[in-house]
């Protein structure tokens, strides 16, 4: 490998070094001479293809944008591609002489931003960096201002976790819409997930594709695999197939890194096993509501779940008592209270009817009015920001 530093014309951006990798002599050269006309770029060359035994750095450094020659051999220049991609944040780009389609489309799927054939000259090269360099600027633009994410998570299966998950983001996306605010509604609960069924959408990409593909997951990937609700919701349905899937921690965090970067809001349906998705989330410093009824097995499980969560350093937890009937407890609130180590916060009444229409037309509950209903726009007021705003006006038409 040999470094050699580009001072020639300027070219502003954030990219500050580039690594070549190009087993091929003359094509390396022809490509470092179309860098050498371009200031403030290093330049490192790479004579060979970097083994992949280490897979945590194939390069053993982070690089900026990694131009990687294909001829040399096809196969393992797109296994280290995708390496480099699933591994780091550089901008990744392919070299080849021949221009196949069906390479072109392997290429892009295993994460490669840039398709670069001969003639190459500083002019396609500079182009090409100022792409990477745009990419590189928002990304970090955007990172400052992450969306919050609220994660929903049932104590043991039946607690409702769905319902008031998908209630809460639709409720959640027509506060934001005069704001000009953005909900994103993702489906976590794999493989069987019920939030394309319960809003009455058919998406035609789901989480299975988005973790499945965690390693090329961006903005634009992201946004292709979205479906719309009526209420200006975005959602990231799970599959109305059957699709084994064991999500890594690190293809979690990535999705809801992107998630959070291009929404205010991430609302999550993890279902009701904490597990390894489940940390990955609540490890982002996400807010966590605990969705539980009143009954022994479900609180003994929430009792479990709030403990582990707590032990996780700035996590918030709210617990959400969910077909809420106080006549009719076996427990009263002092020992539920004991059970789950702290407070209800949100108590959400049991409402048979209005349940059972809104899962016969897939009309969320919250777009009419209910004793549900009305606890979960508070809910959401809250997380807004919006309940205090309320309180003082009602306060100000009061005594005004």
């Amino acid at each position: 490998m040999t470094d050699s530093a580009n001072t020639s014309t300027a070219l502003g951006g954030n990219v500050t070094s580039v690594a070549l990798i190009f087993p091929q002599l003359l094509q390396r050269q022809l490509v470092a001479d179309a860098l050498t006309g371009l200031w403030g770029y290093t330049t490192h060359e790479f004579c060979f293809y970097p083994d992949l035994g280490d897979k945590s750095s194939p390069l053993g450094s982070d690089y900026d944008v990694v131009i990687v020659e294909l001829d040399s051999d096809p196969e393992y220049a797109l296994e280290l591609v995708e390496a480099i991609c699933a591994n780091g944040a550089s901008t990744v780009m392919v070299y080849s002489s021949l221009v196949q389609p069906e390479m072109l489309v392997r290429c892009m799927r295993a994460g490669a931003r840039e398709f670069l054939t001969p003639p190459i000259s500083s002019t396609v090269i500079a182009e090409a960096l100022v792409r990477a360099t745009a990419r590189s600027s928002a990304s970090r633009s955007v990172s400052k201002t992450a969306g919050k994410a609220m994660v929903f998570i049932g104590a043991k299966g039946g607690s409702g976790v769905t319902t008031v998950a998908c209630n809460f983001a639709v409720a959640l996306a027509q506060e934001c819409a005069e704001s000009n605010q953005s909900v994103l509604l993702i489906d976590l609960t794999l493989p069987l997930g019920d939030v394309a069924l319960q809003l009455g959408i058919a998406p035609q990409y789901s989480t299975a594709d988005a973790l499945e593909e965690a390693h090329r997951l961006d903005s634009n990937f992201l946004s292709r695999l979205l479906t719309k609700h009526k209420s200006g919701l975005s959602v990231l349905a799970a599959s109305d197939k059957y699709i084994e899937i064991d999500p890594s921690s690190k293809a979690v965090e990535q999705l809801l890194l992107v998630a959070r970067q291009n929404f205010d809001y991430v609302v999550v349906d993890a279902g009701s096993h904490l597990g390894a998705t489940g940390h990955a989330l609540v490890d982002d410093g996400a807010g966590v509501y605990l969705v539980t009824q009143v009954g022994i097995p479900d609180l003994r499980n929430a009792n479990r779940i709030v403990s582990e969560l707590l032990s996780k350093s700035g996590t918030k937890v709210q617990v959400v008592l969910n077909r809420y009937t106080p006549r009719s407890l076996v427990i009263d609130e002092e020992n539920i209270t004991k059970a789950l180590t702290m407070p209800a916060r949100w108590k959400i009444p049991n409402d048979e009817a209005s349940a059972r229409s809104a899962q016969n037309t897939a009309v969320p509950l919250v777009l009419k009015d209910s004793p549900v209903s009305r606890v979960i726009r508070e809910m959401v007021r809250e997380t807004h920001g919006t309940a205090e705003k309320t309180e003082k006006k009602k306060r100000f038409s009061l005594f005004g």
